[in-house]
């Protein structure tokens, strides 16, 4: 994994703490809010210090708002930074998870070898699909970006689509938006320092991808979101990324019998 301890301030934790990969085993702390109760659309987020950056679930949810009017929208993170493989042991998460029938369920921190050499179970993530279907959710792996100068797309992305074709879920194509947006323009800042986390500009792009996958429809009809820190022009240019990215990889392929 990606992650070793809980530091004391968030600047020096978000260059630290990280994502889905095993080859070290590291986790850290996030805090959740209550769950919705009457949201139209509710979104549970199952994952690490990669789902909790930069407010990826703020900006997942102000987007599912903007283009979903008139209907309420509610996210919710999961307590704790944990891979999926614990996740599906604390009883904390489970109880969020079983305490009502979710719209859609984001799951992130699936263990993977960063060195290529190991493998980590899948099974665990499976039964959070499973259980996230009991609770009539559509379950959403969100494969993490690559890090920075690492070729591993693909084989993020085809670790998450097996996992969907165990037990049918979407799969955001994250990883290959993060790979076009830096091969169209190398001088985005898309990673954080530490060339793991996010940047702004990187949590943004990967919270379109998550809610064209959610919603069905394209990034390019959103506003700008001037709460965040990305530039009007920038946000543009990872709305365009995105759209194409989707087009490209249909996040749907894997969850064909879900109605949205």
């Amino acid at each position: 994994m990606r992650t070793k301890t809980i530091l004391a301030t968030l600047a020096v934790l978000l260059a630290a703490c990280g994502g889905g990969s095993g080859d070290d085993d590291q986790r850290g702390g996030a805090t959740s809010g209550p769950p919705p109760t009457s949201a139209d659309i509710s979104l549970l987020f199952m994952g690490n210090s990669h789902t909790s950056s930069n407010d990826l679930t703020g900006m997942v949810a102000d987007m599912v708002r903007a283009g979903k009017p008139g209907q309420t929208v509610a996210a919710v993170e999961a307590p704790g930074w944990m891979f999926l493989e614990e996740r599906v042991h604390d009883g904390p998460s489970l109880d969020l998870l079983r305490g009502q029938n979710w719209s859609f369920v984001i799951l992130q921190a699936q263990k993977y070898s960063t060195s290529g050499q190991f493998v980590y179970s899948t099974d665990e993530a499976q039964e959070l699909v499973r259980i996230s279907r009991v609770q009539h959710a559509v379950p959403i792996m969100f494969p993490e970006w690559p890090r920075r100068d690492i070729d591993e797309t693909q084989r993020i992305f085809d670790l998450h689509v097996s996992i969907a074709q165990s037990e049918p879920a979407c799969v955001a194509p994250i990883p290959q938006a993060f790979d076009l947006a830096l091969a169209r323009d190398p001088t985005l800042t898309l990673h954080a320092a530490d060339g793991n986390h996010s940047a702004p500009a990187g949590a943004l792009l990967a919270a379109l991808v998550l809610y064209a996958t959610i919603t069905g429809l394209s990034p390019l009809d959103l506003p700008a979101l001037p709460q965040y820190s990305v530039s009007t022009s920038l946000q543009q240019t990872l709305r365009g990324i995105a759209a194409e990215t989707v087009q490209t990889v249909p996040p749907r392929m894997w969850c064909p019998g879900d109605a949205f």
